[in-house]
């Protein structure tokens, strides 16, 4: 997928619209072993596939619901660039639901839906609906408003 290139100035047109929509990305068992080292959550229904086969109502392990936050950046940059940012900063989150696993080897990406700008004196703050969405389900697998911040 083409990277979508907006002009700041053309984000004001947008609030409202879908601007963009990342392509799958693949979650692997290995992400989901060094992000559980990064974090130091090891609990098995994230590591251990032979007990997860077993115990885990899913049938397999499933990646962190944090694991899943924190590739709203990646999802965000593999589908647009703002032009004219000299620097992009994510600024927090309103709101996060973690509403559907990600079993590893899962096909995930994101739809993100520009629903507030404002204006700061040296760039612009925006508001973003996200859904992350897992190939093959309906139900999206993470719904969140994210803040981040465009200086330019």
């Amino acid at each position: 997928m083409t990277i979508r290139q907006i002009a700041a100035a053309q984000l004001h047109g947008l609030v409202g619209a879908e601007v963009a929509l990342s392509d799958w990305f693949t979650v692997t068992q290995s992400r989901i072993d060094e992000f559980a080292d990064a974090i130091e959550d090891r609990q098995w229904i994230h590591i251990d596939p032979k007990r997860a086969a077993h115990e885990s109502p899913f049938g397999t392990t499933i990646a962190h619901g944090f694991l899943t936050l924190s590739l709203l950046s990646h999802l965000f940059e593999s589908a647009i660039h703002i032009e004219g940012t000299r620097l992009g900063i994510n600024y927090g989150l309103n709101r996060v639901r973690f509403s559907g696993p990600v079993p590893a080897g899962s096909r995930i990406r994101g739809r993100f839906v520009l629903s507030r700008l404002q204006d700061l004196a040296d760039g612009v703050q925006m508001t973003w609906h996200v859904n992350v969405e897992r190939e093959g389900v309906t139900k999206p697998v993470l719904v969140s408003e994210w803040l981040t911040r465009s200086h330019l």
